[in-house]
């Protein structure tokens, strides 16, 4: 409906704007009837809805209704399905449209930095491109419902340590092609409703009250059209914050944000169009939620309940299957070990934690899947302690070693992989590590299934012969696993971050998780696999890897053109095709490398993905179309997006690590870099440019005699600095002359 939206505000009061810019309790905005403003719930997600029964509590975590638990986000990742990500969006949009929520807190877009992070399982990579894609998905099916979204935690929020006044400390470029990406893909692709803002700050200022994050960068030069909620309890000055570009605090201050907007409005800090402007974008929202109401609104939990297994199968990551143990044979005997096949552990912990309608338990999906085999279990380790038990694990190597095959279920508990609190440590509690340590001895055929929210280490991989990477997979996970163990369901997801042999491998070891108050981003663009590849570093199990039960074949790379300026566009083409005996789905990975840069550069940056489904001797072409910003790395001179000219190479892999084809297109820029050439550049400085070719010439001459002394002349004539030429020449070259020069390759 069309509202005259700047009529109503002209008719409201001072008090009724500062009013719509604060919540009212926990979960709710401001309404005014007077006006015919309801007010909107915005409840928890982002894998589920988490909405309070009755009256909310102070802190908003008393029990929740019942809702699907899907996949968390570290799981969904790894399906690298944008369709499958749509649909469990369009699934959160029916459920809130049945419960009267407005908008669903989520997704997260925040980059895996660290495998420490406690928060990981609600973060999709530690890559941007693919973070910010699985947003847009995510975002697009649930806003298809008539429902909004808030995009968090907006910025640069990559741990848990003292998260709500951390100062990150990250220099501009980092900033923008890894800790910003991830938000602009998903904005600029699928315009969510709301931006959450972070807690912590970014170079000494909150993200709550920093114009040139809210307003500067995603404001204006994203075009984002929602508004801008706080996270709970996150805003530090509210007028600084309104000021900023903070549209909506959250929860209720019960009157304090209020008062300090009116208070800066009177006294002149704040001027009243831009709290207008907030509450204009606050306004068009909740109208659009009004709009958008479906009444009497109903969703079937059996539908979402086989959605989430779906999800959950294409989220889980086979990542070891030595001499084809899996799929597991129906007869037999096979023995279960570890308290997580019985008392799963599905979910992440703190804010997201959802009250599901009904959970699939692993050791009974897999009774009902095994056929004729007969199932045996031992618990091996307790959940709620690290505590040895001798007693225990020697009734687990006995029920072990009289079966055929041994499935130990492990993983991290809520204890140890929560919101909250960051890790210590990349290993699994004590006990199971104990557990399959031992198991591993008596019983060669040995699959372990992995429950955790990240990455974990596993000096244990080489005496078992199959791993299973389940992450934290909803509801449904336990009906998931037994298909895939048993061959009903074809495995199909792959990594969506690295994970280490060590922590100390990780790339911001050394920085995490800061000292006091502040935590310093050293390894600049150096995050995830990028750094992986450049310092040579051999990770467990690299980005993008997994296995199927089936094989794929790539044939055919074909790149539309072999040169293209910036502003083009490049198609690109692969033939990927089954070569095994069963139906699977492959994930076709693009990256791009710039063969040689003048700036520091990733060895190869991920810029597209495709997943395809293939039957047995099947083949399919893939296709992607790369712009300019496949090539671009973020230029702070310019302030913005630069393609340096030259040759890039167009990598598909099965993984960032196994590249399987490369062609190369050389891509020219139509951006003039801005040049300041000075009396102290270099020669190197100036070697590519055509004015200073006959200088270079006449120098060269000048230092032939150095070889004489063993020097290397190239590397003593590229150090030189400009101004010593005065002097070098013998008085050919004036001062005048050299500023001449500079003014003419400076343009």
């Amino acid at each position: 409906m069309e509202r005259d939206i700047k009529t109503l505000l002209a008719q409201m009061t001072l008090e009724e704007k500062a009013s719509l810019c604060c919540g009212d309790g926990f979960w709710n905005t401001t309404a005014l009837p007077q006006h015919g403003i309801p007010a909107m719930i915005l409840t928890d997600g982002p894998h589920g809805l988490r909405k309070q029964l009755g009256t909310a509590d102070h802190l908003g975590l008393n029990e929740s209704i019942k809702t699907t638990c899907f996949p968390t986000a570290a799981g969904t990742a790894a399906s690298w399905n944008r369709e499958l990500i749509n649909k469990i969006g369009v699934a959160l949009g029916e459920e809130c449209q049945a419960e009267d929520v407005q908008i669903i807190l989520g997704p997260g877009a925040n980059i895996k930095r660290s495998p420490l992070c406690g928060r990981n399982f609600e973060y999709f990579s530690e890559d941007p491109y693919l973070s910010g894609q699985m947003a847009a998905s995510h975002i697009k099916g649930v806003q298809s419902q008539g429902i909004g979204t808030s995009l968090k935690h907006f910025a640069v929020n990559n741990q848990e340590t003292r998260r709500f006044n951390i100062d990150a400390v990250i220099d501009e470029r980092t900033l923008r092609e890894i800790y910003l990406a991830s938000f602009e893909g998903a904005v600029v692709e699928a315009q969510p409703w709301t931006v959450m803002c972070a807690y912590n700050k970014i170079n000494g200022e909150f993200c709550s009250q920093n114009k040139t994050l809210l307003t500067d960068i995603l404001k204006n030069e994203w075009g984002f059209e929602g508004f801008v909620v706080s996270d709970w309890f996150a805003v530090s000055e509210r007028d600084k914050g309104l000021a900023a570009g903070l549209d909506l605090e959250m929860p209720t201050s019960a009157g304090i944000g209020k008062q300090t907007i009116l208070d800066a409005v009177k006294n002149g800090t704040v001027s009243e169009s831009l709290l207008d402007e907030a509450a204009e974008r606050i306004l068009r929202i909740v109208f659009r939620s009004m709009d958008g109401k479906k009444q009497n609104a109903v969703y079937d939990k059996t539908a979402h309940h086989r959605l989430a297994k779906d999800a959950a199968a294409e989220s889980m990551v086979l990542l070891k299957n030595k001499d084809k143990i899996l799929p597991l044979s129906k007869s037999g005997s096979i023995a279960v070990i570890g308290g997580f096949a019985k008392q799963p552990r599905y979910q992440g912990a703190g804010s997201s934690h959802i009250n599901p309608t009904r959970i699939d338990i692993p050791y009974e999906e897999i009774e009902k899947a095994a056929g004729e085999a007969v199932i045996r279990y031992s618990a091996g380790y307790a959940l709620d302690n690290e505590t040895v038990d001798g007693a225990m694990i020697n009734a687990a190597k006995e029920t072990a070693a009289r079966a055929d095959v041994c499935i130990v279920f492990a993983g991290l508990p809520e204890r140890m992989d929560s919101e909250g609190k960051d890790r210590k440590h990349l290993r699994l509690p004590e006990n199971q590590l104990i557990v399959i340590e031992e198991i591993a001895k008596v019983q060669q055929n040995t699959v372990v299934v992995l429950s955790n929210g990240s990455a974990v280490e596993m000096p244990w991989e080489g005496a078992v012969k199959g791993i299973l990477e389940a992450y934290l997979g909803g509801q449904a996970m336990g009906s998931a696993v037994a298909g895939i163990l048993f061959g009903d369901i074809n495995p199909s997801g792959k990594l969506a971050e690295t994970f280490p042999v060590k922590l100390s491998d990780t790339p911001c070891y050394i920085n995490f998780p800061g000292e006091k108050t502040k935590v310093e981003y050293r390894e600049g663009i150096f995050t995830g696999y990028r750094y992986y590849d450049k310092a040579g570093v051999e990770p467990l199990f690299p980005f993008g890897y997994g296995l199927s039960y089936t094989d794929f074949a790539y044939s055919d790379l074909r790149l539309d053109k072999k040169e293209m300026p910036d502003s083009g566009e490049l198609s690109v083409s692969v033939t990927v095709k089954n070569t095994g005996t069963v139906t699977g789905k492959e994930i076709v990975q693009l990256y791009v490398r710039d063969v040689e840069s003048g700036v520091l550069r990733p060895p190869k940056e991920l810029k597209g993905f495709e997943k395809v489904e293939l039957k047995p001797g099947e083949e399919k072409a893939v296709a992607f179309t790369l712009t300019k910003r496949a090539f671009a790395y973020y230029h702070t001179g310019l302030a913005d997006w630069y393609v340096e000219s030259g040759d890039f190479e167009i990598m598909i892999g099965t993984s960032s690590q196994d590249i399987v084809l490369t062609e190369t297109v050389h891509v020219t820029s139509t951006v003039k870099e801005k040049k300041n050439y000075t009396i102290d550049s270099t020669l190197a400085d100036i070697k590519d440019e055509p004015a200073a070719a006959p200088l270079l010439a006449m120098m060269s001459g000048n230092l032939k005699g150095g070889e004489e002394l063993g020097l290397d002349l190239d590397a003593l004539f590229s150090s030189i600095k400009i101004q010593s030429l005065i002097a070098i020449s013998g008085g050919k070259m004036t001062m005048d002359t050299l500023r001449q020069m500079l003014n003419e390759m400076n343009g």
